[in-house]
């Protein structure tokens, strides 16, 4: 299976991905202090079949709080798992917290 989630290594490369974006990207903020560790990782399996799901619809991004602080800023992440779907820059949608398979997949049918 091949990993269609793309995961910038610092902002300057997330900002990258978003200003090249063809479709709206789902932005999935991640962190990796002990609270937040244990339901990004729930994500994380969540997120790759989201993005093997509407692959042709949206790009998925996984980027790490501490190394995406403008972005982090610019779209209002307040904890992790956040997710943020993205349009030209500006965020449609927004939601905090882990969620299901089922869950993600009616919030981005609700937004895209």
């Amino acid at each position: 299976m091949v990993n269609r989630v793309q995961r910038p290594h610092e902002e300057a490369e997330f900002d990258f991905i978003l200003a090249r974006a063809d479709v709206p990207v789902l932005a999935y903020f991640h962190g990796v202090w002990p609270k937040a560790a244990a339901a990004c990782k729930e994500m994380d399996a969540v997120v790759r079949e989201v993005a093997d799901a509407y692959q042709d619809r949206l790009i998925v991004v996984r980027a790490d709080i501490a190394r995406c602080p403008g972005p982090v800023r610019r779209y209002g992440v307040t904890d992790a798992p956040f997710l943020v779907l993205i349009n030209r820059g500006e965020a449609m949608a927004a939601r905090s917290g882990p969620m299901s398979r089922t869950a993600l997949g009616e919030f981005l049918d609700a937004h895209l």
